[in-house]
């Protein structure tokens, strides 16, 4: 069987998908050949639906295979219309967005299946009998519309990561991800996430999970490793194949949960790399000997989710239950041991007030992390985050139906007055933090900040078009004469620090 994977990647990071280079590998192991089409703007300029149909007729495969994540769907429906148009073949759905929506993936009407979950067991089976021409409705994972009525079916055991084939790089035009990506590359040592945080999709996946295997969440064993052998294998057939690698950037949910996994890869990582990396940790799985180890290790970036500077957003509305002299503890401990603390925001929440906003800024502004990465809040359907705003009636669900992602605007309603001052953070928060810190700076960004809050909207939305434009400038001016300050840096939606930024280049 030749099975083309489509992954919509449109208008948003270049993105390595970990699910579909094990899927691959699961696949092609069992002896069926497979090809990936990434869409994606710094891979290859977008299809028209004449070009797309063309290439999924060239192509001729077998078995066309989805993966979507919410923001994507909208994408995603048409191309798999345009994908109908082209060929007859089963037009599968997976991905995080078939968890939360299963029945809308099937009722859209332009996908024969849905495959829920880690699939590299049921997309296997699945494919399998297809092949032989059997029956696949007994399946796990498996969802299907007969009659115009959805069926989905009860979800299978998770994978055990140390069995798995080791992933599929060769179906990627990965030279090129590490190119747009300025040389840092994706890895990722676990899947799962022992916390239950109201926007993210873990806990319902959780829920699903227990509630079809009849387990409790220890039993479940959601939160599992691959060897550490697995992963400085993996390392060295990177650092051989490919060049212009800069930084490795594990992506596990928490990379530093267990104390002594982070020790044993520590240890091993020196031995075959000198290139510094970056994980995800978390306050209450983080401390001074975790920061030892992989300061001596060549970490450089040790990323924590803060969200809100609010203890009351965060306690009521995120499900963190953090307090912000503990946040402010862990990065002070990450500089200690050399290291740069990023830290993820979000502005937009549901029942989030200027006062909370302003929390966050000043939380931050305390606390100086090596860099700041913030995002507007988006409710991904079936989280409890989603029920949340739905119950407050704030969500705009036309605009949300069109965005693509969620660092460019807020697809929730909070009235005209903070939606201004929402879209003005959103837009230049260094200038903000920098307003309200200690640093040399802050007289001249108080400036600057009480002169753009004064502004109403359209003033605001011509001034803004070139903003970032004068960020650039302020910053180089400011670099020459030797003053700390944040600027935007590497995207549009990242403040660091200039003492980082400066002896990086």
């Amino acid at each position: 069987m030749k099975i083309l994977f489509i992954f919509p990647n449109a208008n948003s990071q270049t993105g390595f998908h970990y699910g579909i280079s094990h899927l691959s590998a699961v696949l092609k192991k069992a002896g069926h050949s497979v090809v990936l089409w990434q869409l994606c703007e710094s891979i290859a300029p977008l299809p028209t639906k004449k070009e797309f149909i063309e290439r999924i007729q060239e192509i001729s495969p077998d078995i066309i295979g989805f993966s979507v994540v919410t923001n994507q769907w909208t994408y995603a429906k048409k191309l798999a219309a345009w994908a109908k148009e082209a060929t007859s073949v089963p037009i599968v759905c997976g991905g995080v967005h078939t968890m939360a929506a299963g029945e809308e993936v099937l009722q859209s009407g332009v996908f024969d299946y849905i495959i829920r979950g880690e699939a590299e067991i049921a997309f296997s089976e699945f494919v399998e009998a297809l092949a032989r021409g059997v029956d696949v409705t007994h399946i796990k994972n498996v969802g299907f519309a007969v009659d115009g009525s959805v069926r989905i079916n009860p979800l299978g055991p998770l994978p055990d990561l140390k069995g798995l084939p080791f992933k599929d790089y060769e179906i990627f035009d990965f030279q090129k991800i590490i190119d747009a990506k300025n040389g840092w590359v994706g890895l990722m040592g676990s899947r799962g996430c022992p916390y239950s945080c109201t926007y993210c999709f873990n806990h319902k996946m959780v829920e699903f999970y227990k509630k079809d295997l009849n387990c409790s969440f220890k039993e479940l064993n959601y939160i599992r490793h691959f060897d550490v052998q697995q992963i400085i294998d993996e390392i060295q057939y990177l650092l051989k194949r490919y060049k212009n690698i800069s930084m490795f950037i594990f992506d596990d949910d928490l990379f530093t949960f267990y104390k002594n996994y982070v020790i044993e890869f520590c240890n091993e990582y020196k031995k075959v790399s000198s290139l510094p990396f970056t994980v995800n940790a978390h306050i209450g799985a983080f401390d001074e000997e975790r920061a030892r180890h992989l300061s001596e290790a060549n970490c450089r970036i040790v990323k924590f989710g803060l969200e809100s500077g609010s203890e009351r957003i965060r306690r009521q509305i995120l499900g963190r239950h953090m307090k912000n002299e503990s946040i402010i503890e862990a990065i002070h401990t990450t500089a200690r041991f050399g290291m740069h603390a990023s830290v993820f925001l979000m502005v937009g929440l549901p029942d989030e007030t200027h006062d909370d906003v302003m929390a966050t800024i000043n939380l931050v502004a305390k606390a100086l992390p090596g860099r700041f990465r913030w995002t507007f809040f988006f409710p991904y359907p079936g989280t409890k985050a989603y029920e949340l705003s739905e119950k407050a009636m704030k969500i705009n669900h036309d605009k949300m139906a069109k965005m693509e992602n969620f660092t460019d605007a807020s697809c929730l309603d909070f009235g005209e007055e903070h939606n201004l001052f929402l879209a003005k953070v959103g837009k230049i928060m260094p200038w903000f933090v920098n307003a309200n810190s200690d640093l040399p700076v802050a007289d001249f960004y108080r400036e600057k900040v009480e002169t753009i809050l004064t502004l109403n909207a359209e003033a605001w939305n011509k001034r803004s078009l070139s903003i970032l434009d004068e960020d650039r400038e302020i910053s180089e001016r400011f670099v020459q004469q030797g003053l700390s300050h944040y600027a935007i840096k590497y995207n549009p939606f990242m403040g660091v620090i200039s003492d980082y930024f400066t002896a990086e280049e």
